[in-house]
């Protein structure tokens, strides 16, 4: 539960709150414990902070003036948008202002003809595709969230997706950002030109996960709807089939827009939430889709066939229209919040292996599960190796929580044990930046420190997340994940 102390904000950030009303409007300044208790966490509710106050901005000006009075007064903030992460990077802290980007979702314009939109950060991801449809052209990163995920989020976060393997990720389709840096100035890096001289700010913005500054507005690049979109169900009676076809895809010079994985209990979890009709018996099923020119497009379609049939797979469907295609992603879209069918909580982790070791990886994954006594149900961007393992506890049993975080720290040192990492989409945030240090080397991280305080000197914007604190680096599964942090207030 929260300390008393959380009750009310302090008397300097109270009177900060009066200074923002006059300045910005009061309706948009939220200081009531209860209203402020919506926005204590983000999409890893393991993490739960109430923020001292609560901005709702609804235009750039709104942002630019909050940040500036943080910056006079040394008082961290923290922008969110819609909430859905799921590393805890939105968490706000205690003491501090949490800015609110969701009404900022002005489509700014549509350039069909240059293949770009600028939008605000609050747009809905899904709402990009939607506007530039029309015109035979989408964007292309589309996270399983894309319905209600924000673009502001995408870029703070680098968001991928299940066409990430062919088409990249955030960083690969922003072409400029407006950003209010730490102290309140406004900036533009990249713009509406193919590419920039100088350094690449723009790429170390994207994916900074907040700490850096606060978008405003984005310019993201659309890429031309194909003309042919081929999309299949393979079902296998083994995971190694499964694992070995997407090698043996990728090996042939084959690159399709995706190919999703899903265990037996992701399938059990899915059937039993969407009804999608994947194969019976099927230990695992891939979700393969190919698109671009046509004759390309049936030729590695006949690749690809012939290839899962030489791993023993016992059916093949093909989409026949835009229905069943609909159908086939259904299940896959839906596996994050369907195990919610077939267990009473669920943790998901996020780690990356070199596809050609999925196999033994999953193996190793059954055998700490096994260990730790728990399921564990696999669904993943196979083609680029990004495993998305849900771990399935009952929360009402003493420890069960526990267990399931220190089972999640050990399928991520199973992933750094093979060369992989620690994240491929959902952030470090303030769940895994303990693991920071298993990844990079003191050098590294203290060449990431030196290029977030140039940008903020301070250290007000999005305090305690990404770079593990000299107390966290020592840390290992067996503490607690949500433990207090003394930047951030109780966590609990």
């Amino acid at each position: 539960m929260s300390s008393p102390t959380q009750d009310v904000p302090s008397p300097a950030l109270l009177r900060l709150a009066d200074r923002l009303r006059r300045l910005i409007g009061a309706a948009k300044v939220i200081t009531d414990p209860g209203q402020l208790r919506t926005y204590e966490c983000d999409g890893l509710t393991a993490f739960r902070v109430r923020p001292g106050v609560v901005v709702l901005a609804e235009h750039r000006d709104d942002v630019v003036a909050t940040v500036r009075m943080c910056a006079e007064q040394n008082v961290p903030f923290v922008a969110r948008g819609s909430g859905t992460g799921l590393s805890g990077g939105a968490v706000p802290v205690a003491d501090g202002v949490l800015i609110v980007l969701s009404r900022l979702r002005r489509i700014v314009s549509v350039d069909p003809d240059n293949a770009r939109i600028v939008a605000e950060p609050g747009v809905i991801n899904l709402w990009v595709t939607q506007q530039a449809a029309p015109h035979r052209q989408a964007y292309a990163p589309d996270p399983s969230s894309q319905q209600v995920c924000s673009i502001g989020g995408n870029v703070a976060e680098n968001s991928g997706g299940a066409h990430c393997l062919k088409y990249g990720f955030t960083v690969n389709h922003v072409m400029g950002a407006e950003v209010v840096l730490a102290d309140g100035a406004v900036v533009h890096l990249g713009g509406s030109a193919p590419e920039h001289p100088g350094f690449d700010l723009l790429g170390a913005f994207v994916g900074s996960e907040g700490t850096l500054g606060v978008v405003t507005q984005v310019t993201v690049r659309l890429i031309q709807v194909p003309e042919a979109v081929q999309t299949m169900l393979v079902g296998f009676r083994s995971v190694e089939d499964a694992a070995g076809t997407v090698s043996d895809i990728i090996a042939a010079g084959i690159l399709p827009a995706a190919i999703e994985m899903m265990d037996a209990l992701a399938i059990e979890a899915a059937e039993a939430a969407v009804a999608c009709g994947y194969p019976d018996g099927a230990v695992a099923v891939l979700v393969i889709e190919l698109d671009g020119p046509s004759i390309e497009v049936d030729e590695n379609f006949r690749q690809v066939h012939a290839l899962a049939g030489a791993r023993n797979a016992f059916e093949i469907r093909i989409a026949r229209d835009g229905d069943e295609r609909a159908l086939m992603w259904r299940g896959r879209k839906s596996a994050f919040a369907a195990v919610g069918r077939i267990s009473p909580a669920y943790y998901v982790q996020d780690g990356v292996i070199p596809r050609t070791r999925l196999p033994e990886v999953l193996a190793e994954i059954d055998r700490l599960a096994a260990v730790a006594g728990l399921r564990v149900a696999n669904v993943f961007h196979a083609g680029d190796g990004n495993l998305h393992p849900l771990i399935l506890f009952d929360d009402t049993v003493d420890g069960a929580v526990h267990t399931a975080e220190r089972l999640g720290f050990e399928i991520l040192d199973a992933c750094l044990a093979v060369g992989g990492s620690i994240t491929g989409e959902h952030g470090v945030g303030l769940e895994k930046k303990a693991k920071m240090a298993d990844q990079f080397s003191a050098d590294d991280l203290a060449a990431m420190q030196l290029l977030r305080c140039a940008f903020d000197p301070a250290g007000i914007a999005n305090p305690g997340k990404l770079m593990p604190t000299p107390r966290l680096c020592g840390e290992r599964p067996g503490v607690r994940v949500g433990a207090p942090d003394p930047a951030l207030g109780e966590v609990f």
